[in-house]
C-alpha cells in the first residue's frame, strides 16, 4: 500500500482527533454530569484530572522504543485498542476508582499516539512537509473536541452513551490504520546524522522548549478540567449549553493547522508570545463573562486558538530540532504539556475548592502573563 502526504496528514489527523480529541480533552466536558452523578467533589476531579496526564508521561518515554520493536503501525494500533477500553471502561465508571482507572488508559492511548505518527511520517511523507503534516496532524485534536460538542448537547444525562460511541469511533479508527497505513520498518539512521548520538543533540533549546510546554500545560489544565464546570457552578448556565464552548474550542483550533506557516513567517518567540498572550485573555474572559453565553463562547474560541497553536508550535520546533529522530520528536515537549497539566489539575482543584472559581481562574491567567514575558527565549528551530 501507499498513502501520499496529504491522506497520511488526513488520517494522522482523524487518528489524532479520537486519542487526544475524545480520550482525552472531552472529559473535561463531561466533569458537571459525571461529577453529580457519581457525588465527586472538585478536588477528587482534579486528582483523577492528572491521572491520564501521568500515564500519558509514562507512555511517551517509552513510546519511540515500543515503536521501533512493533513498527509504527501496530504501535498506533495498540494505542487505538487503549483507547477502546479507556472510553468503554468510563462508560462503566461507578465511581472514582474505576472512573481513575478508565482514563488512565485513555492516557496511555495518547501517549503512544504521537510518536507513532511521526515515526510513520518519518518513512512515508516527504521531509520537506514534516513541518506542515505535523501541524495539521495535530490540529486534529480540534476535531475530536468538536466530535464531542454535540454529545454533551444532546445527551447532557446520558453522558455513558456518550463515551460508549466514542469507544465504537476509537474501534473503527483501529481498523482503518490497519487498511490505510503500510507496515514500515525501523527507521534507519543515516551516517553522520546530527541525530545518530544523544550527546550531539541540542540539548539547550530542548530544554528550553520543553519548560514553555511545561508552562502551557500547567496554566491550560484549568480550562481543559474545569471551564465547562466554572460556567455551569458559577454562571448558571444549563449543562448542555457547554457544548458549545467546545465546539467553539475545537472550530478556532482547527487554524492551529497554519500555526508552522505563521511561525515561519515572524518568528517563532512572537508567535508564542501572541498565543500566550490568548490563552491568558481567554481564562480571563471566561470569569468575566461566566454569566454569558455569547462571552463564554467567545472565550473558547480564543482558548482553542491558543491552545492548538501553541501545541503545533511546540511539536513543529521538536520535530525541526530532531530531524533524524522523528518519533522522539513530541516527547520532551508533549511530555513537559502533560506533566504540567498533571501538576496544573489538582492545584486548580485545590484552589477551587478553597479559594473559588475567581480566584483560581485569576490566579492562572497572571500566571500566562509572566510566562509570556518570557517568549524572547523561546527556541528557533535548530539555531536554538
Amino acid at each position: 500500500k501507499t498513502i501520499n502526504s496529504t491522506e497520511f496528514a488526513l488520517l494522522g489527523a482523524a487518528l489524532v482527533a479520537i486519542s487526544y480529541g475524545l480520550a482525552r480533552f472531552a472529559f473535561g466536558l463531561f466533569v458537571p454530569p459525571i461529577r453529580a452523578e457519581l457525588a465527586l467533589t472538585p478536588e477528587t476531579i482534579g486528582i483523577i484530572g492528572a491521572l491520564p496526564l501521568l500515564s500519558f508521561v509514562l507512555a511517551t518515554l517509552v513510546a519511540p522504543f515500543i515503536t521501533e520493536r512493533l513498527g509504527a503501525r501496530t504501535t498506533i494500533m495498540l494505542s487505538g485498542g487503549f483507547a477502546v477500553c479507556g472510553l468503554l471502561l468510563i462508560s462503566l465508571a461507578r465511581g472514582a476508582w474505576s472512573l481513575g482507572l478508565a482514563v488512565i488508559a485513555c492516557g496511555i492511548c495518547t501517549g503512544l499516539m504521537m510518536p507513532a505518527l511521526t515515526a510513520a511520517m518519518q518513512q512515508l511523507v516527504n521531509r520537506a512537509v514534516h513541518g506542515r503534516v505535523s501541524a495539521v496532524m495535530n490540529a486534529g485534536t480540534s476535531f475530536g473536541v468538536m466530535l464531542a460538542a454535540p454529545a454533551i448537547v444532546l445527551l447532557t444525562s446520558a453522558w455513558r452513551m456518550a463515551y460508549l460511541c466514542f469507544a465504537l469511533l476509537a474501534a473503527v479508527a483501529v481498523i482503518i490504520t490497519w487498511w490505510r497505513i503500510p507496515a514500515i520498518s525501523r527507521p534507519q539512521v543515516k551516517a553522520g546524522s546530527q541525530s545518530a548520538k544523544l550527546s550531539k543533540l541540542p540539548w539547550w533549546p530542548l530544554i528550553r522548549l520543553s519548560l514553555f510546554a511545561l508552562a502551557m500545560g500547567f496554566v491550560s489544565s484549568a480550562y481543559w478540567i474545569f471551564a465547562p464546570d466554572l460556567v455551569v457552578s458559577l454562571g448558571t448556565l444549563p449543562a448542555g449549553e457547554t457544548g458549545w464552548l467546545w465546539l467553539a474550542v475545537g472550530l478556532a483550533g482547527l487554524s492551529g493547522a497554519a500555526v508552522a506557516d505563521l511561525a515561519d513567517r515572524i518568528h517563532s518567540g512572537v508567535t508564542h508570545a501572541l498565543m500566550f498572550t490568548l490563552l491568558a485573555v481567554s481564562l480571563a474572559l471566561l470569569v468575566a463573562g461566566s454569566g454569558q453565553l455569547l462571552a463564554s463562547i467567545v472565550s473558547a474560541l480564543i482558548f482553542g486558538l491558543a491552545y492548538m497553536s501553541l501545541t503545533g508550535l511546540y511539536l513543529m520546533t521538536a520535530v525541526r530540532l530532531l530531524p533524524g529522530r522523528l518519533s522522539m520528536g513530541p516527547v520532551l515537549p508533549f511530555m513537559a504539556c502533560a506533566l504540567g497539566q498533571a501538576a496544573g489539575s489538582p492545584v486548580i482543584g485545590s484552589l477551587v475548592t478553597s479559594a473559588g472559581y475567581k480566584t483560581a481562574f485569576i490566579s492562572y491567567t497572571v500566571l500566562a502573563l509572566l510566562v509570556t514575558g518570557l517568549s524572547s527565549f523561546y527556541p528557533q528551530d535548530t539555531k536554538g
